[in-house]
C-alpha cells in the first residue's frame, strides 16, 4: 500500500478528494483570486478600447503589461511570506534610496517628478513600490511587539510612514503619497490602536489642515480643494474635468448609451479618459448597470483578500494581508469618489481598469503577497 504521507510530503500533490486544490497549493496559487483578477483585467481592456477611441496598440500594450503583472504575481507568490518579512527593512531602505535618487535625477511627467530612468531599465516609479514596502515594514515592526501598540511604538511607526510619504510629496505626486501614507495607517489600525488615539489624531489633522492650506499647500493643490467645493468657479480650467465627468456619468442613466457611443469621451470632452477618468466613460456607455457590474468584480476580489487576511496564521501575515486588501479598496473608493465629485481630484487611476505601467505591475505584486500568505499558510497547516 502506498504511504500517503510520504507521497504528500515529497510531491505535495496527493490528498484524497482534494487533488486539484493541492496542485494549486503546490504552485502557490489561489484560484478564486486569479479568476477575479483575470475578469477585472479583461473587463478593463474591454473598457479601455472604447476609452482610447479604438487604439489597438494602447490596448495591446496594456494587455502585455497585465500578462507581465500576472507573471510577477506568480513569482512573488513562490516565496514564503516570511522571506519578505526578513528582508523588509532592507527593502524599505532601498526604497528610500530610490526615492532620494528620483529627487536628484528623476524625470517629470504630468507635473510629477516621480519617474526614474536608469540605463538598461524601463522607466518606472519607485514610489509605487512603497505602497507595499511600507506596510510590510510596519507589519514586521509591530508584529513582534505587544499589541495594541504603545505610544513609543506608534511614534516610530509614524516616522516610518511619514518619511517616504514626505519624499513622494516633494516629487509633487500627492495622490501616491496619500496611498503610501494610508497603506501604513491601515497596518496601525489593524494592530488594534485605541479608538481615542484615532479620534484624537483625526481632530488634530482637522485643526492643522487650515495652516497647511494657508502656508504649505501649492497653488494647484489649493485650486483642487476650491474646485471640489465649487467646480463652476473655473468651469473651463480647474473645474473642467470634474464637470465633464459628472455630465458623462449622468447622461449614461441606468442602461448607458452603448459600447463606443459615449459622446463625452469620443468627442474628447473628458481629459484623461483612459486613465484617471475612465470610470466616466464606463458610466456613460454602460450606465448604472455597468458600474454595478464593476463594483461586483471589485467586491469579489476584496472579499477574497479579507478572507486571506482573516485566515492568516501569524500576526505579520494578518497585518500585511489586511493592509494590502484595504489599500486596494481605498484605491477603488478614492477614484470612484473623485470622478463622481465626492472627493478632490488627486490623480489616482482605477485599479486594473485604467491605463498604467508601474502601477499595474505593483498592484500584482500586492496580490502575489496575498497568495504567498494564503498558500504557504495552508502548507504549514497540512
Amino acid at each position: 500500500m502506498i504511504n500517503q504521507d510520504f507521497v504528500r510530503q515529497t510531491t505535495g500533490f496527493y490528498q484524497p478528494g482534494k487533488g486539484g486544490s493541492t496542485i494549486w497549493r503546490s504552485l502557490h496559487t489561489d484560484p478564486p483570486l486569479v479568476i477575479g483578477l483575470v475578469l477585472l483585467g479583461c473587463f478593463g481592456l474591454f473598457v479601455l478600447y472604447s476609452a482610447s477611441d479604438g487604439d489597438s496598440n494602447l490596448v495591446r500594450r496594456q494587455g502585455l503589461l497585465m500578462l507581465v503583472g500576472l507573471l510577477v504575481m506568480f513569482v512573488v507568490a513562490q516565496f514564503n511570506v516570511h522571506f519578505y518579512r526578513r528582508w523588509s527593512p532592507s527593502m524599505y531602505a532601498a526604497g528610500l534610496g530610490l526615492l532620494g535618487l528620483v529627487l536628484a535625477i528623476g524625470t517629470e511627467e504630468n507635473g510629477a517628478k516621480s519617474w526614474l530612468n536608469l540605463p538598461g531599465l524601463p522607466s518606472f516609479q519607485p514610489s509605487e513600490l512603497m505602497k507595499f514596502v511600507v506596510p510590510m515594514l510596519l507589519a514586521w515592526y509591530l508584529a513582534s511587539r505587544p499589541l495594541p501598540p504603545r505610544f513609543k511604538h506608534l511614534f516610530w511607526a509614524a516616522l516610518m510612514i511619514l518619511l517616504p510619504a514626505a519624499l513622494i510629496v516633494l516629487q509633487n505626486d500627492t495622490g501616491t503619497a496619500i496611498m503610501v501614507f494610508m497603506s501604513g495607517v491601515f497596518v496601525v489600525l489593524l494592530a488594534g490602536i485605541k479608538w481615542r488615539i484615532v479620534f484624537s489624531g483625526f481632530i488634530a489633522l482637522m485643526l492643522v489642515s487650515p495652516a497647511w492650506y494657508l502656508f504649505l499647500a501649492q497653488e494647484h493643490q489649493k485650486n483642487r480643494i476650491l474646485t471640489f467645493f465649487d467646480p463652476y468657479r473655473d468651469p473651463t480650467g480647474a473645474g473642467y474635468n470634474i464637470i465633464q465627468s459628472q455630465i458623462a456619468i449622468g447622461s449614461g442613466g441606468i442602461y448607458g448609451k452603448g459600447y463606443g457611443n459615449g459622446a463625452q469621451s469620443h468627442l474628447d470632452f473628458i481629459p484623461e479618459s483612459n486613465t484617471d477618468f475612465i470610470m466616466a466613460v464606463l458610466a456613460e456607455e454602460f450606465g448604472l448597470l455597468g458600474i454595478l457590474f464593476l463594483i461586483c468584480l471589485y467586491l469579489f476580489v476584496l472579499v477574497r483578500g479579507f478572507y486571506i487576511a482573516y485566515t492568516a496564521k501569524d500576526m505579520f501575515s494578518r497585518l500585511l494581508a489586511g493592509s494590502i486588501t484595504l489599500t486596494f479598496f481605498f484605491y477603488v473608493f478614492v477614484n470612484m469618489a473623485m470622478v463622481s465629485g465626492l472627493l478632490p481630484v488627486i490623480g489616482l487611476p482605477l485599479p486594473l481598469i485604467s491605463r498604467g505601467g508601474t502601477s499595474v505591475i505593483t498592484m500584482f505584486v500586492g496580490f502575489g503577497l496575498l497568495m504567498s500568505i494564503h498558500t504557504h499558510g495552508l502548507r504549514n497547516r497540512s
